[in-house]
């Protein structure tokens, strides 16, 4: 894909540098720019969400949406966190994205960065888990981190299949680039808490395996500092849902609809309680 737009030399890392600072990539470090970039994420949630109707049989009933991070708290604030909206949709879902710099969020980033924590993502499945009157409370608010974060990078391959990125090349990049950030915190969360890495030493792999800039870089680094194991979690999570959908692929009675309902319709739940939930609605 980098071939096919003309990135033909250098390391991955190579290659993304430049493409993050091509005509177009970049919007201005100023309002106006946040302003149109926050319009560009919103304008992405309302596309997609024409399209999963294909993939899911319930659509939430709340709003989503993507703000900015409050100005007076942005330095020292993540790259984003996901806000559930309220069980009686009085406040909408929320993804604050953190625009203290807005190169850190070239263009062609952003389509995977809506779909993960908007939809079908983290706001859409909060949603959906709230409003299931079959649920009990304590299972609509509970958490567990790798069904959460597994299921946001599994809502990206599902954004994939549903077309999402057919008419975007760059976007499709950004998708992968994504993958490869996951699979780079395996690394350094392991190098930082087993293996004896140092701060610099985890950043500057992140930097050289990753699409993040070096200044997200070591916010995501003091994260994982204080926060062991969290940073495994996505790709743990996202490799078990989708060996799960595998696993009943070809079974009697499956198709993707009723595959997330299965995964979606007990909330955050453990990801072996989660396989055996999928196994069970799927007898061989």
């Amino acid at each position: 894909l980098l071939k096919a737009q003309g990135y033909t030399k250098g390391s991955i890392r190579d290659r993304l540098n430049p493409l993050g600072k091509a005509d177009g990539q970049l919007f201005a470090n100023d309002d106006a720019g946040r302003a149109e970039m926050l319009a560009y994420l919103n304008g992405l949630l309302v596309k997609v969400r024409d399209r999963l109707p294909q993939v899911f049989t319930r659509m939430p009933k709340a709003p989503y949406e993507i703000r900015r991070v409050p100005p007076e708290i942005e330095i020292g604030a993540p790259g984003g966190s996901a806000q559930a909206g309220t069980p009686d949709g009085s406040r909408p879902g929320i993804f604050f994205i953190n625009l203290r710099d807005t190169a850190e969020w070239p263009r062609y980033t952003l389509p995977t960065l809506a779909y993960h924590e908007g939809a079908p993502g983290h706001l859409f499945e909060g949603a959906l888990k709230f409003e299931d009157s079959e649920l009990p409370l304590y299972r609509q608010a509970a958490s567990v981190t790798a069904y959460g974060e597994g299921w946001g990078l599994y809502a990206e391959q599902v954004a994939d299949e549903l077309g999402m990125y057919d008419d975007d090349p760059l976007g499709k990049i950004g998708y992968l680039a994504s993958y490869a950030f996951r699979a780079s915190r395996l690394v350094v969360d392991t190098g930082l808490h087993s293996m004896g890495w140092s701060r610099e030493q985890a950043i500057d792999y992140m930097v050289e395996n990753s699409s993040n800039s070096p200044s997200a870089s070591r916010t995501e680094i003091d994260r994982y500092i204080v926060y062991p194991g969290q940073a495994c979690s996505y790709k743990v999570g996202q490799i078990a849902i989708s060996n799960a959908r595998d696993a009943v692929s070809k079974r009697p009675g499956y198709d993707i609809k009723r595959f997330h309902d299965v995964v979606l319709g007990a909330g955050r739940i453990p990801l072996a309680v989660l396989e055996r939930r999928v196994l069970a609605a799927f007898p061989a």
